[in-house]
């Protein structure tokens, strides 16, 4: 299958108009894959699939993953930025699928600003929440798309399956292996009371009791098996609500990698909308779509003429 980065300009920017007449917070065109098609016991995810996701690296390698929650924003875990004060050691890259192979419709876009939740405690992964601002907004294509942040009242039940997506490793002593092809697992969804009741069966002595704080939850299953693992911290835990994909989890952190008691844990987006909104602003409108032909891997802007005519026309009216 050929790459698939057709321009869709015209759909996503009247989409942005009437989202900024109706005032959702939700972004126009978010959570809404265009192609259909750390993890254990995953497997590849068809190419495309989830365009939100994001590889951050640090000095030229991947290390955790992020979600693009609008043309200039990632959202990833706290946690992942204790290893240098540098902004200028951090890329997000976009559109990728073979990590080895690079795509031709990757963004590898610098790094403006890096905010770590102010209460973020290293020591019970509270507030393991970060957002990073690129240092330009992307433009949007098949293979580069925001998810939707939930709104306060956007919930699932437990049992309730989402997934989960990452380049992490595949067990816990297992990197991934050439080519790195981006993994995709099913994970149930498992409330705070109900994880802790798990964790609590012969619990670490360097967790405790109850580690699942208010502001996780769990995903996963009592025997393990399918989880997220080291390098997939950061990245995102979604879940399908009448065909647009909402962000309800990032990977934050868990006991080994698939045990049987130990599902992953993950931070409730839902908890720092709030925070989230105070960084990004309710109105951040999307980059308008484009072809992706050239094999330069920047965030610089390709619009067509055919979106420049249409945004001319609008203006003139």
């Amino acid at each position: 299958m050929g790459r698939l980065c057709s321009p869709l300009a015209l759909e996503l920017l009247v989409m942005t108009l009437l989202q900024g007449a109706q005032g959702s917070w939700k972004q126009a065109g978010c959570g809404q894959p265009r192609i259909s098609g750390r993890i254990v016991g995953g497997g590849d995810a068809p190419r495309g699939r989830w365009p939100w996701q994001a590889s951050i690296q640090h000095n030229g390698h991947h290390f955790c993953g992020g979600s693009l929650i609008s043309a200039q924003w990632v959202v990833s875990a706290a946690h992942c930025f204790q290893l240098s004060d540098l902004v200028s050691s951090y890329r997000v890259n976009l559109g990728e699928y073979q990590l080895s192979y690079p795509s031709q419709c990757r963004i590898s876009s610098p790094v403006s600003q890096i905010f770590v939740h102010p209460d973020y405690n290293s020591t019970w992964k509270s507030a393991d929440i970060a957002l990073l601002r690129l240092k330009q907004p992307v433009q949007y294509t098949n293979e580069i798309l925001p998810v939707c942040l939930p709104g306060p009242s956007d919930s699932f039940p437990d049992n309730h399956t989402c997934w989960v997506t990452g380049w992490g490793r595949i067990d816990s002593e297992v990197s991934l292996p050439p080519p790195s092809t981006l993994q995709e697992v099913q994970v149930q969804l498992v409330g705070t009371a109900a994880c802790n009741a798990l964790y609590n069966i012969d619990p670490d002595p360097k967790i405790g009791r109850d580690p699942v704080k208010p502001d996780m939850f769990c995903a996963g299953y009592a025997e393990g098996q399918r989880d997220s693992c080291q390098g997939d911290s950061g990245g995102p835990l979604a879940c399908d609500h009448n065909g647009t994909w909402l962000l309800m989890g990032i990977v934050s952190w868990g006991d080994g990698c698939g045990k049987p008691t130990r599902p992953g844990v993950y931070v409730q987006t839902v908890a720092y909308g709030e925070w989230i909104r105070g960084h990004t602003g309710s109105g951040s409108q999307a980059s308008t779509m484009g072809n992706c032909k050239s094999e330069t891997n920047d965030a610089r802007p390709c619009f067509s003429s055919f979106v420049l005519l249409f945004t001319t026309l609008l203006m003139s009216l």
